[in-house]
């Protein structure tokens, strides 16, 4: 039990996305929650969304958008918790739309910085992605950009008591635009298009996420980097379980993409620590990287420590993904 959140008002931003939609019933169900703002911008998934809940007075619905400094302000009046969870986040989208995505990512990243600490929120979490790790895209570049501010925003916060973390990590199962339901939704067809043979993806389910942020909440000092450890796999194997008759028909990258996830890069290993279950990186700013307070016990990895989807040591077996996708059936044959 999350003993922080007893009482607690907790504001999520993008709050109807993949990862809200399980936030919310899991905080819910295993915290004593006050009360849960989802903060968003489009209406017509608040309305569904709120169906959900349509019988429990804790969750609340706000019309927003974090490019807007002063509704932001609005909504973190009397807020306990911030997650940072809204983000512009197809990879060709915001090769092909930057201006917007600077717009989200980072000048949202900002706003949501300054009204968490003018508005007095205790702690923030922001999510990120293993495509701000050594990024090669905008997507990855913006969100190195809100990782750093976030990390900064521990010292910007002066004498206030507002403390901001990161956690990072790669293909969420099932979440909306991923390849498992892309898969899914293509399974009858006679060819899965494949982008490359070769490529590898972490497997984080949504549950494990949600749990990684509120490991976050009860860990953080302020500017850490968390990163769950979790199984890799290969994108060939995804589609022979999914569909084991198709043939691939490899089609070339996209704009941006990466053969292989990266969650810690070579230049985070002198700031990175072990613990059993998943990896913390710690800022280089202000010697915050050997805070006692902040390590709490963890291993210091090797100076040429990389943790990459293709030199995981942990690998999701066929018959584990197709357990899930079992058990998850009814999700994944929603429409994309």
């Amino acid at each position: 039990m999350l003993e922080k959140f007893d009482d607690a008002t907790i504001l999520i931003t993008g709050g109807t996305g993949s990862f809200g939609k399980t936030f919310v019933p899991m905080t819910l169900a295993e915290t004593k929650v006050k009360k849960i703002i989802i903060f968003s911008r489009d209406e017509m998934k608040q309305w569904d969304m709120a169906k959900d809940f349509k019988d429990d007075p804790r969750v609340r619905f706000f019309i927003g958008d974090v490019r807007d400094r002063e509704r932001l302000y609005r909504a973190c009046d009397g807020v306990d918790y911030l997650v940072h969870a809204a983000a512009t986040k197809i990879v060709p989208t915001a090769e092909y739309n930057p201006f917007e995505c600077i717009k989200t990512n980072v000048n949202g990243a900002m706003n949501v910085i300054d009204a968490a600490i003018d508005r007095g929120v205790n702690g923030v979490v922001a999510l990120s992605t293993d495509k701000a790790s050594s990024p090669i895209n905008l997507y990855g570049a913006s969100k190195l950009a809100s990782d750093k501010l976030f990390v900064a925003g521990n010292a910007y916060a002066g004498s206030r008591d507002t403390a901001f973390s990161v956690v990072r990590y790669g293909n969420v199962m099932g979440s909306r635009g991923s390849v498992i339901p892309f898969f899914y939704n293509s399974r009858n067809e006679s060819s899965l298009p494949i982008t490359d043979a070769r490529m590898t993806r972490f497997m984080i389910t949504l549950r494990e996420g949600v749990e990684l942020v509120w490991h976050a909440f009860e860990d953080m000092v302020g500017g850490e980097i968390y990163v769950r450890k979790i199984p890799s796999m290969k994108v060939t194997d995804v589609a022979r379980v999914i569909a084991p008759n198709a043939s691939h028909d490899i089609v070339g990258i996209r704009p941006g993409e990466k053969i292989h996830e990266q969650m810690v890069g070579l230049e985070d290993a002198p700031y990175t620590y072990e613990y059993d279950d998943y990896f913390k990186i710690l800022p280089a700013i202000h010697a915050w990287h050997s805070s006692a307070e902040r390590i709490k016990g963890g291993r210091k990895v090797a100076d040429d420590f990389i943790y990459s989807s293709d030199n995981n040591s942990e690998w999701m077996s066929p018959e584990t993904l197709a357990a899930w996708i079992d058990a998850n059936r009814e999700a994944l044959a929603k429409p994309l």
